[in-house]
C-alpha cells in the first residue's frame, strides 16, 4: 500500500479542516489511509482496531470536523474517564479555535440545554446516558458519534451501560456516522457486524514493541 499524502485529500476535505491537518501532517499513517478507503469521508460506520499511538484520534477528528464544517451536524465524542475527557477537551479546543467545543461530564441530573450552542461535545458514557434519559433536545442534531475505548464494552462495570448507550443512539440517530476506536479487542469481526461498521485492523506502530524478561540488571528480549 502506497503512502497517501495529506495533499491528495485537499479536494475532499473542507478547506478549514485541510488547512489545520496539513500544517501538522504531511502523510497519513496506514490505519488512516485504510479508513479513508473504507468510507470515512462518505459517512460509513468504522471500527478501528490499531495499536496505541497509531493515529486513531485523527480518524475520529476527520470524521467529526468534516461534518461540522459542512454543517451536517454536531459531534459527540464519548470517552470512559473524566480525566481523558478533560484532556481531549483541551486538545480539540486549542486545535480547532473556530469550532465551539464543549465538555459535559458533571451533573447527571441535567439535560445541559446549553450544549445546543456547541458543535463538538466531549462527554463520558455515563453522562451521555443521563443526557438521553433527560431528553436533551439537541441530540437530534448529532451527525457523528465517536466511541473511544470501545473494548470497555467487555468491562463488567461499565460495559453494560456502554452497550445499551450505543444501542439507543443507533435507534435515535439512524443517519449518524459511528466511529469506534480500540487498541485491543478480542472479537473485532463480531463487534463490527453488530455496529454495522467497516472493520479497520492494522498493526503499524510508531515505535517497535519488544518483549523480554528482566533479571539482575539485564533484559533478554524474545526473538
Amino acid at each position: 500500500m502506497g503512502v497517501l499524502k495529506v495533499s491528495q485529500l485537499k479536494k475532499k476535505l473542507h478547506n478549514n479542516l485541510y488547512k489545520i491537518i496539513s500544517k501538522e501532517f504531511k502523510e497519513l499513517r496506514p490505519a488512516q489511509e485504510k479508513a479513508i478507503k473504507e468510507g470515512l469521508l462518505e459517512g460509513k460506520n468504522l471500527l478501528v482496531c490499531t495499536p496505541t499511538a497509531s493515529g486513531k484520534t485523527l480518524i475520529a477528528e476527520i470524521a467529526a470536523l468534516q461534518r461540522i464544517y459542512n454543517n451536517i451536524g454536531k459531534t459527540v465524542y464519548v470517552v470512559p474517564l473524566k480525566a481523558l475527557a478533560n484532556e481531549k477537551y483541551k486538545d480539540f479546543k486549542n486545535k480547532y479555535k473556530d469550532i465551539k467545543v464543549a465538555l459535559s461530564i458533571g451533573d447527571l441530573d441535567s439535560s445541559d440545554s446549553y450544549l445546543e450552542r456547541y458543535d463538538f461535545i466531549i462527554t463520558t458514557s455515563e453522562k451521555l446516558d443521563s443526557l438521553i434519559r433527560h431528553h436533551a433536545v439537541w441530540l437530534k442534531d448529532v451527525a457523528t458519534i465517536i466511541i473511544d475505548e470501545i473494548h470497555l464494552m467487555n468491562d463488567s462495570g461499565r460495559g453494560p451501560t456502554l452497550e445499551i448507550l450505543i444501542t439507543i443512539l443507533r435507534r435515535l440517530l439512524k443517519k449518524a456516522q459511528f466511529i469506534a476506536l480500540s487498541a485491543t479487542i478480542g472479537n473485532p469481526e463480531e463487534l463490527a457486524k453488530w455496529l454495522d461498521a467497516n472493520l479497520i485492523i492494522d498493526y503499524w506502530r510508531p515505535v517497535e514493541l519488544k518483549k523480554g524478561v528482566y533479571l539482575e540488571g539485564e533484559i533478554e528480549f524474545y526473538k
